[in-house]
């Protein structure tokens, strides 16, 4: 298994890249990872961390897309950034995976670029995993595909089922369609005519029609589907609130404890570890030929570890075997 990192993305990078690399190689010796970016800052960087440094390799890219630029500009007039350097070396069939934790925007539009779709994809989507009451839901689009059109979420549709069945290990996903109310002819035209294509799809068996916003963490429905600006606000909500609720309910806990304070404290940092994003590395685009894991731009070392594990537990399930087989089939 060969990577492509995005060795120049993210708030602290290339830092907590390239220490999650080597930590990711000396773990899996048979995972091999491609340092994309700058030479001479990432030259300097593995010079502090001694013979590990051996473990990786270093591929040249001319620049990054900083997070407060237009991805279209900073491609057209940085053609062989650094993420469109990874991009590169997977369509030439020099690396089986991209990783970045870099502007999101720029690694969807450099992926879009590329073409590297497949057979059938309209639209790649982002997937998130969701931690509920009763195990994991995905959540897809959550920001490759802000403009949607219900043949683009009937496809997240499918792409979600396959990748609930075969990451989340559920036989046979419950798939759910986002909206403001769970009745029939609920929302726009948008998720009326998605609703109508995924009653006559291949897991019409498997769709229990609308969900609301509030059944996220109830944990009855495998897969949520909605557009990528829905997706987005729902997931930084989520990221918000649940560091909101932790940091809250643990301070007045906290407060009320005379004994066995340490022991409560201990409790809280697991969930609270348990919880954060770094865990799961980051979330993959389906629908690509090839894997894609975009990871949270604040990501720390275990987050790109995670990310680059993901990356290697993705390949290792044919995900995209099954997803081309099922696209395959009549919608």
């Amino acid at each position: 298994m060969r990577i492509a990192l995005d060795a120049m993305g993210g708030d602290y990078a290339p830092g907590p890249n390239i220490l999650g690399a080597l930590e990711a190689v000396e773990l899996n010796p048979g995972l091999e990872v491609l340092l994309v970016g700058d030479r001479t800052r990432l030259e300097e960087e593995l010079q502090r961390t001694g013979p590990l440094s051996e473990l990786v390799q270093i591929v040249e890219a001319d620049g990054w897309v900083g997070m407060d630029e237009k991805p279209t500009t900073a491609l057209r007039e940085k053609p062989n950034c650094s993420i469109a350097r990874c991009w590169q070396l997977m369509a030439q069939g020099l690396a089986d995976a991209v990783v970045s934790a870099g502007h999101t925007g720029a690694v969807v539009a450099a992926g879009l670029r590329t073409r590297l779709f497949l057979k059938g994809v309209k639209r790649p989507g982002i997937a998130v995993r969701l931690p509920t009451l009763k195990g994991s839901c995905i959540l897809i689009d959550v920001g490759a595909n802000p403009a949607a059109r219900p043949e683009h979420l009937a496809q997240y549709a499918l792409m979600g089922y396959v990748y609930a069945q075969k990451m989340l290990g559920v036989a046979a996903p419950r798939v759910g369609l986002m909206n403001i109310g769970s009745e029939e002819g609920k929302g726009t035209d948008l998720y009326r005519e998605t609703h109508t294509l995924l009653q006559q799809s291949v897991i019409r068996e498997n769709y229990v029609g609308n969900v609301e916003g509030r059944d996220v963490y109830h944990g009855d429905t495998h897969v949520i589907v909605c557009e990528g600006f829905v997706g987005n606000v729902i997931l930084k909500v989520s990221e918000g609130m649940a560091e909101f609720l932790l940091k809250t309910v643990g301070r007045t806990l906290l407060k009320q404890l005379s004994t066995e304070r340490e022991l409560a404290q201990g409790t809280l940092d697991q969930l609270t570890d348990q919880f954060h994003y770094r865990e799961s590395g980051g979330a993959p685009l389906l629908g690509i030929d090839g894997v894609c894991i975009i990871c949270h731009g604040s990501s720390d070392h275990r987050s790109i570890r995670n990310a680059l594990r993901m990356a290697t537990e993705m390949s290792s399930h044919h995900i995209n075997a099954q997803i081309t087989e099922l696209l395959g089939s009549t919608i």
